[in-house]
């Protein structure tokens, strides 16, 4: 049975829990990677609250802070605060008793020397793992973001293949935004794959379009995903209520039931 997810809406939450109860789905929250709601407790607990007061999926994961969240930077101040919001990330998934959280590569393409490329890998080899050590009660999730190809990602992913809580969020969408076809990311990743970020777009910009409405090859991700990663979890990323109704339906008439 493939888990899928989508993200929850908490101004629509009985449409949401409505359309859980119906495909099995989970839930991913993308509420709490803002960096004022992060800081500020208040906001934070209500936000959690106004969600854990439902009956919820069993299964959710969180979409942790991935605005200039960057361990590996050079700057000791900005490392600081990157290690802070994973921190406050990981601590609001435990609180929302999630399974996951995902972080974002922060990759830059441009900066590709291989004095820079060794010093990325060397420095979040050794961050990631100190963070995984740490939670090793949360599975941790690296999201190809800005990446351009899949093989820094799986050199990281081979120095952090030890710990069973870590794994990689494909973010198929942007792997068609980049200069390698989907199908060479979900072979390269594919044993490290966990969780899958599935939305449509153009082939130009990251516009999140329902499943369907953009230029993807569907039946290529289905084949994809049979072949290289079937037992990863899918979050539906898109947020308009009817887009995520009419990739459910796509999804159910093409996939689902395979």
């Amino acid at each position: 049975m493939k888990q899928l997810l989508i993200i929850p809406d908490k101004n629509q939450m009985e449409s949401c829990l409505g359309l859980a109860k119906e495909y099995n789905l989970g839930f991913e929250y993308n509420d709490f990677f803002e960096p004022d709601v992060l800081d500020d407790n208040a906001k934070l607990k209500e936000l959690i609250e106004g969600y854990t007061r439902y009956d919820l999926p069993a299964y959710t994961t969180v979409h942790g802070a991935f605005f200039d969240v960057l361990p590996f930077s050079i700057d000791r101040k900005i490392r600081e605060i990157a290690e802070l919001r994973v921190e406050q990330s990981i601590e609001t998934a435990k609180r929302l008793g999630a399974k996951a959280v995902i972080f974002h590569t922060n990759y830059n393409p441009f900066l590709n020397t291989k004095e820079y490329v060794k010093a990325w890998l060397d420095t979040n080899t050794a961050y990631w793992r100190g963070v995984l050590a740490r939670h090793a009660d949360m599975n941790i999730y690296l999201e190809n973001m800005f990446d351009t190809t899949p093989d820094v990602l799986e050199v990281l992913s081979d120095n952090l293949s030890e710990y069973r809580n870590y794994g990689v969020c494909l973010d198929y969408a942007h792997a068609f935004l980049s200069h390698k076809e989907p199908e060479v990311w979900a072979k390269k990743l594919g044993r490290f794959v966990k969780h899958i970020h599935i939305n449509d777009n153009d082939g130009v910009s990251d516009l999140h379009l329902a499943w369907g409405d953009g230029k993807i090859n569907r039946h290529k991700f289905y084949e994809c995903y049979e072949k290289y990663m079937k037992n990863a979890t899918i979050l539906l990323e898109t947020s308009r209520m009817v887009n995520k109704i009419r990739s459910l339906e796509m999804l159910r008439l093409e996939f689902l039931d395979r």
